[in-house]
């Protein structure tokens, strides 16, 4: 479900080989900013993996990331340790059926099929949930075409902030983003892994064209790919990821208004593309968003 690697800082970390440079002009993702007479917001779509040769952190983006005071993002990444514990405790009760018994038929043999083409133990995700078994085999196809979080937007923003000694913040906390998808009904858990499960093949089309489109700031097709991703999804599930976390990050800009200050914001792509968009929400509050760098030109 690519929605889950756009939008959720995901809890399975991996490590890629090296990837071809690709060819064409440099990149220049989309930034935006909100301002008054003494504070500066600039938002700006993060990525989660990304490949390594991709040189995006510069330019505009470089420039208003290095004038800010503190980085924001959706998470300050905690200790591996600690993410596992979070996740123990919301794990299945033990004498909850394994998971393939609770798919539909014909998703037993594509979960199986799926762990062993990753390399992991056969049963590996039988004690999980559904959302987490999803969000862990939705970034597995990316590993073999050269995706890494190591180059993703957090990793490279969150190492460039403790260099230079900038305070990072989170909106959200580990519980909030675990809770975000634990608590949902276990057939809307089980919907995303069964589309998971069905996406494997095209999910590194899906992800390099993605990427190609955050990386010349082409906000339109950004749109259009999570609105294919969000027709398949449910009300319910919209909500809890997008319109309301939107709502309440629009709060936190409007509170840090208050205060002078430059904030660098860094929160998935998904947020700030199509209707409903932070941005959207930022202007019900009546605060007026720019953007900073040039859309592209359409052919």
């Amino acid at each position: 479900m690519p929605l889950v690697r756009l939008l959720l800082a995901a809890f399975v970390l991996f490590f890629a080989g090296p990837a071809a440079r690709p060819a064409g002009p440099p990149p220049q993702p989309a930034l935006w900013a909100v301002r008054d007479a003494d504070t500066i917001v600039y938002l700006f779509g993060s990525v989660h993996e990304l490949r390594p040769d991709l040189a995006w952190f510069q330019g505009p983006v470089r420039r208003a990331f290095e004038e800010s005071d503190t980085l924001v993002l959706e998470l300050v990444a905690p200790p591996e340790g600690e993410v596992q514990a979070a996740l123990r405790r919301v794990a299945p009760p033990a004498d909850a059926p394994p998971l393939p018994q609770r798919l539909p038929p014909g998703y037993a043999e594509k979960l199986a099929a799926a762990t062993r083409a990753a390399g992991y133990p056969e049963g590996a995700f039988d004690r999980m949930d559904p959302w987490l078994a999803a969000t862990s085999l939705s970034i597995l196809p990316l590993r073999r075409t050269g995706y890494s979080r190591e180059a993703g937007v957090e990793a490279v923003l969150t190492a460039s902030a403790r260099r230079a000694g900038k305070p990072i913040e989170g909106l959200e906390t580990q519980r909030d983003q675990i809770a975000m998808f634990d608590q949902l009904p276990e057939a809307e858990q089980i919907a995303m892994l069964t589309r998971v499960l069905d996406g494997q093949d095209a999910a590194a089309d899906l992800m390099r064209r993605t990427a190609e489109a955050w990386s010349r700031g082409d906000t339109d097709t950004l749109a259009a790919i999570i609105a294919h991703d969000l027709r398949q999804t449910s009300d319910a599930v919209q909500q809890r990821v997008l319109a309301d976390r939107n709502a309440a990050w629009a709060d936190w800009v409007t509170r840090r208004m208050e205060r002078p200050g430059r904030v660098f914001m860094a929160v998935g792509t998904g947020h700030l593309v199509g209707p409903g968009s932070l941005q959207d929400a930022l202007a019900a509050k009546g605060l007026h968003v720019r953007r900073l760098t040039p859309a592209p030109t359409k052919a």
